[in-house]
């Protein structure tokens, strides 16, 4: 009879301990998706990851599959292979949130089941800080595209968009970095006189970097809005302390190799619990990222119609 009392208590016991308000459960695991995508700007493209101005999607953070990168889409592969060779990529570079729709619609197509977003640096990196973007039309535009996403059910992921003043920090006292800025209208809102110490030029970068996170908290409130379909990086990306070490010397504006890398490091565990196959191999490590073949010239002038291109827009 105190064997039967002991487990009745028991039993009263775990109910309880399901049962209190706010008490985290365990997050149901995810298949692996059999396709994903990724959206995007030359971020997810990875512009200047690996050649001079071209996109090199083989290092992009998200469906890359150079392992030195070790992408999502690499990552995922140590869960299952379902996705193996269904890693798309419509990331253009130079889009901004107005393209992200766009994007949407080719990813439905494609019966993407796992889509990875990153927009916005195009919104804020404009010629003039009063040609960025306004905070209520990039949110509309973000809502848009996910509403393209609902009705297949994808599940999505939403990184934040790099903090820029922190790469203004990183090259302001750099010559060959100002002079690819300068020379290439890199990112001019934030980027364009970059060794003033003008009270104006401060609270231009500054008005710049607030318009980055109102875009960053919008899209977050937009992921929200999509329901657990959905995860954020929480800010990761923005607050992700970078060097110079992670950016392309190519234009001092994109991320490299090493960049790429960071940014799949940084946001990947905030994604999915994603549902691990007993026989799929574990995901790879790997060590230091290959050194980037030098440049043919250091005179940045002979680069300034090349950087003109998609960073410059």
């Amino acid at each position: 009879m105190e064997v039967t009392m002991v487990r009745k208590i028991a039993l009263v016991l775990a109910a309880a301990a399901v049962c209190v308000p706010g008490a985290a459960l365990p997050a149901a695991a995810e298949q692996v998706p059999p396709v994903m995508a990724a959206l995007g700007d030359s971020i997810s493209a990875g512009f200047n990851a690996c050649g001079w101005y071209v996109s090199c999607t083989s290092r992009s953070w998200s469906a890359g599959d150079h392992p030195s990168v070790n992408s999502h889409y690499v990552r995922l592969l140590g869960f299952g292979q379902a996705v193996k060779g269904h890693n798309l990529n419509f990331a253009v570079p130079g889009s901004t949130s107005a393209d992200l729709a766009g994007q949407a619609h080719k990813a439905m197509a494609a019966k993407a089941a796992y889509v990875t977003v990153l927009i916005g640096a195009q919104d804020a990196c404009v010629s003039s800080e009063a040609r960025m973007t306004p905070v209520s039309t990039y949110r509309a535009r973000v809502d848009r595209a996910l509403a393209v996403l609902a009705p297949t059910g994808a599940k999505v992921f939403v990184a934040s968009i790099p903090d820029v003043k922190r790469l203004w920090r990183l090259g302001k006292d750099n010559l060959v970095a100002r002079s690819f800025w300068a020379l290439g209208h890199i990112c001019p809102a934030m980027l364009a006189n970059a060794a003033s110490t003008a009270k104006k030029d401060q609270a231009r970068r500054d008005r710049v970097r607030a318009r980055v996170q109102d875009y960053n908290e919008a899209m977050r409130q937009a992921c929200t809005a999509y329901g657990p379909g959905c995860r954020s990086d929480d800010g990761a990306v923005f607050a992700y302390p970078f060097t110079l070490d992670h950016i392309s010397k190519w234009d001092y504006f994109h991320p490299n190799a090493d960049g790429q890398r960071a940014l799949a490091r940084a946001t990947f565990p905030h994604g999915f619990p994603w549902d691990k196959t007993p026989s799929a191999p574990e995901t790879p490590t790997f060590g230091p990222e290959p050194t980037p073949e030098p440049l043919t010239t250091t005179d940045p002038r002979a680069l300034s119609r090349s950087a003109a291109g998609p960073a410059g827009r």
